[in-house]
């Protein structure tokens, strides 16, 4: 059996975040828009969905058309069946990972992040498949006493900490 390795960058526009998972139902796409708007409301985003099966169409949905316009693209280069991408805005994937987790056909999430992305991509004579990520860049050294405190007041300064 043959297969075929390949990278496809993703990268959430300035202000925004991404979120690639894994799922098993068309429903899925109005699932996850149900789940960001009733717990983010404000959230401006753009979904995607890649069918495995049936039509095998990208299905997209969202209330920011260049959002949900770039997700159906980035999902259509993937090409990957039964996977989703989110393209997030004016939210951060924190106050949502655990509830998309919660939808019930969420199978897998590979990332959430701002970072620049690189999907790993298997191809073989089926299909293709998210086989990973490449998230962000490699960590330089070990944080020192001064960057955990800048950490702690970071977080604090967002409020994310008391």
């Amino acid at each position: 059996m043959e297969l075929n390795i390949k990278i496809v960058k993703l990268e959430a526009p300035d202000d925004c975040n991404l979120i690639l998972g894994q799922s098993h139902f068309i429903k899925t796409v109005e699932d996850l828009y149900e789940a960001i708007v009733n717990t983010v409301p404000q959230a401006e985003f753009g979904l995607a969905f890649g069918e495995a099966s049936g039509d095998c169409l990208v299905r997209t949905a969202g209330n920011n058309a260049d959002l949900e316009k770039l997700a159906g693209e980035k999902m259509l280069e993937m090409g990957c069946g039964h996977s989703f991408l989110i393209f997030l805005g004016n939210a951060f994937p924190l106050n949502l990972t655990q509830r998309i987790k919660d939808v019930p056909e969420v199978v897998n999430l590979f990332c959430a992040t701002a970072n620049p992305v690189q999907a790993l991509i298997v191809e073989t004579k089926q299909g293709r498949g998210i086989i990973g990520v490449v998230d962000g860049f490699k960590p330089q050294s070990i944080e020192t006493e001064e960057d955990v405190d800048d950490r702690h007041k970071f977080l604090r300064d967002i409020g994310y900490k008391l």
